[in-house]
C-alpha cells in the first residue's frame, strides 16, 4: 500500500518555498475555483496585450551578445520557483525582447499578425493535450482533423460530392496529413513519390524493405532525381538529402522573365535524361516534378498545367508546393491563378501563412487518398492495422491537435471572410508597387502575383546611367568583332553598377533595421532583366490586415531618406567613376 501522503518529507528551498510531492501535484490539478486560474490567466493575457499595444520599435534595443548572456546559465534549476516569479521572468526576459511581427509596419516576412482568437485556441489545444497519433489519445480531435483535411482537399482537387461523402471519415483513406510545417509536408509528399516509384513488384518487396541500392538494381536505374524550379523552396534540397537522393539529384530548372519555371527547359531536361540512358549513359528515374504555387522569394506561380503534361509524359509524380499560395483557393475568384493544380498528385499548403495561424502548421494532400499507403506503418501498442489512428499514415509520430486552429478559423471567417482578407492584401501589394514604380529613386524587381514584392533603392542618377547602358545593349547592332567588344564593355559596366547597388541596398537594409520603425527583409535574386546577374533586393510581404496604404507610403519615404543619406555619404563618388 502507498504511504499516507501527508507523511512525505517536506523540503524548504533557500527562497522559503515548501517543496513536497503535494506541492508538485497541485500544479497538475485544475483549481477548484476558476478564480485562482483566472488570476494567472489574466496576468498572462495582460502581458500579451501590453506586448501588442505598447509603442516603440519592432525589435527591442538589446544587442544579441547581451541577450545571449541572459540565457547562458548552464545550471539547470535545482528547486521549484513560484509560478508568478517565472511569469515575471518570461515578461522581462522573453516578451520584452520578442519581435513584434504583428506590427503593421512589419512587412518583411510571411509571419504576420494573427487573429486574437488564436490565443484562445492555443490555450484549448494545450489544455486538452490530445495526441493525434492515436484515437485513444485523440477521440473527437481525430474526426475534426479528417473533416478539415476533406475541406481543404475539396478546394484543391474538386473531386465529386460522392467522393467526399464516401471518404471524409473512411478509416482506410488518407486524403492528407497535418504536419509540423511545409518542410515536413514536402518530405511526406516526395517520400511517398519515391516509395511509389520503387514499389513492391514481383518478388521485390519495395524500397522501404530492400533499400535504395536494391531498388535501383531491381528497376534497372543508376540514379533517381527530383526536378524543381531554381526558385523552389530550400526544403526540396533538404528532402533530397533526407530521402537518400542527395543534393546533386535535385535538379534546378531555370526560370523565365516572370520567375516561373521555364517549361521548354524543363521538357528539354527530361528528354536529355531519358536519352542519356537510352544511349548507354546512366539510366535516370524521374521520381517527381515539383511545381511552385507561390515562390517564397518572388511570389510567382509556375505553369501547373504544362508541368502536369510533362510529368505524365515521363511517368513522374507531380507535386505542387503551394505552401505560400495554396490558401488563396479558398476564394473562387483567384482560382484561375492555380489552373492545373487539381491535376497534381499531391499539394502542400501552410496554414501558418495565408490562413493566419501561428506557426508551425503544414498540410499535405493527395489526390486519390490511397497514395499514403506507400508510407503506412503499424505498431502493436498503437496504430494497429484495423484502427482509425491517424499515425498509420504519417511520417511524424506524436502531434498536437493543431487542426483546431484552421478548422475554427474557417468557421469564424468563412470563405467570404478570407476573400475580403485576400482582396485587401492584393490592394496593398498594388499600392506598394505603385509607390515604388512612381518614385525616382526606386526600381521594381519583379512582377508580383501573390503579395511578395521585390524592389531596390537606385538613386535617380544611377537609374539613368543603367537605363542608357541597357538600351544600348538591347538596341544597338553588335555584329562585327569591334562592336562585340563594345557590347562586353557595356555589360561589364552594368555588372559593376549592380555590384555597387548590392552594397548600397545591403547598407540600406542595415539602416532600416537600426531605425527599427519598420521592417522589410532582404534577399538576392538573379534578375532576368539584367541577364540573370545577382541583385540584392528588398523583399516586402503585404498580407497584414492592419497595414494601410498610408503606412506603406511612410515606409517608402523613410527608406528613401535613409538611402539618399547613405548614397551621398558613401557611394555617390564611387558610382560616378563607373
Amino acid at each position: 500500500m502507498y504511504s499516507n501522503q501527508k507523511h512525505h518529507k517536506q523540503h524548504i528551498t533557500k527562497d522559503g518555498i515548501p517543496v513536497d510531492i503535494e506541492q508538485i501535484r497541485k500544479l497538475f490539478i485544475m483549481p477548484e475555483s476558476p478564480d485562482k486560474f483566472h488570476e494567472f490567466g489574466n496576468e498572462l493575457l495582460d502581458m500579451i496585450h501590453k506586448f501588442f499595444t505598447e509603442k516603440g520599435g519592432i525589435h527591442s534595443s538589446i544587442l544579441l551578445p547581451e541577450l545571449a548572456k541572459i540565457f547562458s546559465n548552464i545550471d539547470i534549476p535545482e528547486n521549484p520557483h513560484r509560478l508568478k516569479d517565472v511569469l515575471y521572468e518570461i515578461k522581462t526576459k522573453i516578451i520584452a525582447h520578442s519581435v513584434k511581427v504583428g506590427n503593421p509596419y512589419y512587412i518583411g516576412h510571411m509571419t504576420s499578425a494573427i487573429p486574437y482568437f488564436m490565443i484562445l485556441l492555443e490555450m484549448i489545444i494545450a489544455a486538452l493535450n490530445q495526441n493525434q497519433v492515436k484515437i485513444e489519445s485523440a477521440k473527437a480531435s481525430t474526426f475534426v482533423e479528417k473533416e478539415l483535411l476533406a475541406w481543404m482537399h475539396r478546394i484543391i482537387f474538386r473531386r465529386s460530392t460522392k467522393f467526399y461523402k464516401a471518404n471524409i471519415q473512411n478509416k482506410d483513406i488518407a486524403l492528407g496529413n497535418l504536419t509540423l510545417d511545409g518542410t515536413m509536408a514536402n518530405l511526406t509528399a516526395l517520400l511517398t513519390a519515391r516509395n511509389l516509384a520503387f514499389g513492391p513488384h514481383g518478388r521485390f518487396p519495395g524500397i522501404r524493405e530492400a533499400g535504395i541500392a536494391e531498388a535501383y538494381k531491381y528497376y534497372g536505374v543508376d540514379r533517381a532525381v527530383i526536378l524543381v524550379s531554381k526558385r523552389g523552396h530550400y526544403s526540396i534540397d533538404k528532402v533530397g538529402r533526407t530521402i537518400g537522393l542527395g543534393n546533386q539529384n535535385v535538379i534546378k530548372i531555370p526560370v523565365d522573365s516572370k520567375n516561373k519555371i521555364d517549361i521548354i527547359k524543363l521538357e528539354k531536361t527530361c528528354r536529355e535524361l531519358e536519352e542519356t540512358g537510352l544511349n548507354g549513359g546512366p539510366k535516370t528515374k524521374i521520381i517527381a516534378i515539383v511545381g511552385i504555387a507561390g515562390t517564397t522569394e518572388t511570389g510567382n506561380i509556375d505553369n501547373l498545367k504544362e508541368i502536369r503534361k510533362i510529368a505524365t509524359q515521363y511517368n513522374a509524380f507531380f507535386h505542387v508546393d503551394a505552401a505560400w499560395g495554396g490558401s488563396l483557393l479558398l476564394s473562387d475568384e483567384y482560382r484561375y491563378l492555380f489552373s492545373g493544380i487539381e491535376k497534381a498528385d499531391s499539394v502542400t499548403v501552410d496554414a501558418h501563412k495565408l490562413m493566419y495561424a501561428p506557426p508551425s502548421l503544414g498540410m499535405v494532400f493527395f489526390r486519390n487518398g490511397t497514395e499514403l499507403r506507400a508510407l503506412q506503418h503499424y505498431s502493436n501498442y498503437i496504430i494497429r492495422p484495423d484502427s482509425v489512428d491517424l499515425g498509420r499514415f504519417s511520417v511524424e509520430g506524436s502531434r498536437p491537435f493543431a487542426a483546431l486552429k484552421p478548422w475554427a478559423t474557417l468557421k469564424i471567417f468563412g470563405k467570404e471572410g478570407f476573400k475580403l482578407i485576400f482582396d485587401y492584401a492584393f490592394e496593398l501589394t498594388s499600392v506598394l508597387r505603385g509607390l515604388v514604380e512612381m518614385h525616382c529613386n526606386f526600381e521594381a524587381m519583379n512582377q508580383p502575383e501573390l503579395f511578395i514584392f521585390n524592389y531596390r533603392f537606385v538613386p535617380k542618377y544611377v537609374q539613368e546611367q543603367l537605363n542608357k547602358l541597357m538600351s544600348r545593349i538591347q538596341n544597338e547592332d553588335f555584329k562585327d568583332d569591334r562592336n562585340q567588344f563594345i557590347k562586353m564593355e557595356y555589360l561589364n559596366r552594368v555588372e559593376k553598377i549592380n555590384l555597387l547597388l548590392n552594397d548600397l541596398n545591403t547598407e540600406l537594409h542595415k539602416a532600416i533595421r537600426e531605425e527599427d520603425d519598420s521592417f522589410v527583409s532582404r534577399t538576392m535574386i538573379d534578375a532576368p532583366q539584367y541577364f540573370y546577374q545577382d541583385c540584392v533586393v528588398l523583399r516586402a510581404i503585404t498580407i497584414n490586415p492592419l497595414t494601410t496604404p498610408e503606412i506603406l507610403k511612410e515606409i517608402i519615404e523613410q527608406q528613401n531618406k535613409l538611402g539618399l543619406k547613405i548614397y551621398k555619404n558613401y557611394f555617390q563618388s564611387r558610382f560616378e567613376k563607373i
